[in-house]
């Protein structure tokens, strides 16, 4: 990708700068504004959490946190691309399926399921998740 095409990431003295500004700016104890957070961010990302929290007066922690969840937003979660069913050698056998979720895990334990029934609980499986 060309640097044309690249967003451009300010250098933490710009930040800082910016920082300042709006400190000396502020009113009473209004919270830093979203487009701060967003350079902080940036900058983070690209100087580490530490450094940039220490070279513009923030919470280390809060800094962190805030750059997981402009991760987390950022990126949607992509399905799985593949399942691998293998059948054993006995018509009739044990399953176990686990699925993991943000909201928890799942898990399924089929007795005498053939793998017919094992391929079409994980169609049905897909079709719910996506």
């Amino acid at each position: 990708m060309n640097r044309s095409r690249r967003a451009r990431i300010p250098n933490i003295d710009e930040v800082r700068a910016r920082f300042e500004q709006w400190r000396q700016t502020r009113r009473g104890k209004s919270p830093i504004p979203e487009e701060l957070w967003s350079a902080a961010i940036e900058v983070a990302r690209r100087d580490g959490v530490n450094r940039t929290a220490a070279a513009l007066h923030l919470d280390g922690g809060k800094l962190k946190r805030r750059m997981m969840a402009a991760k987390s937003v950022g990126r949607k979660a992509v399905p799985p691309m593949f399942v691998e069913l293998m059948a054993s050698g006995t018509s009739r056998s044990e399953y176990t399926i686990e699925l993991e979720g943000r909201k928890g895990n799942l898990r399924i334990h089929c007795q005498g399921a053939t793998a017919a029934d094992l391929a079409e609980l994980s169609r049905a499986l897909w079709v719910v998740g996506s």
